[in-house]
């Protein structure tokens, strides 16, 4: 696995960026007791998922070919 480009995408940063922030905010409310805000944190975690999905579809992902490559060639 060493050498490999996964996960280093613009698409891949952003969708692990805002699920932390929403990870930090389902914290935060947990600690105050503020249900409400829980279930914000926990939308703001599935968003990221969605950008992140997004953005590999417009481009700004990891190409399927170079991972395709990387699967067979590992497992020769």
């Amino acid at each position: 696995m060493a050498g490999n480009n996964h996960g280093h995408t613009p698409a891949a940063w952003t969708g692990v960026i805002i699920a932390f922030i929403g990870f930090c905010v389902a914290g935060a409310f947990t600690v105050m007791a503020q249900p409400i805000g829980f279930w914000a944190g926990l939308v703001i975690i599935l968003l990221g998922g969605v950008v992140g999905g997004i953005m590999r579809q417009m481009g700004l992902g990891q190409p399927r070919t170079l991972h395709a490559t990387e699967s067979a060639s590992a497992d020769s």
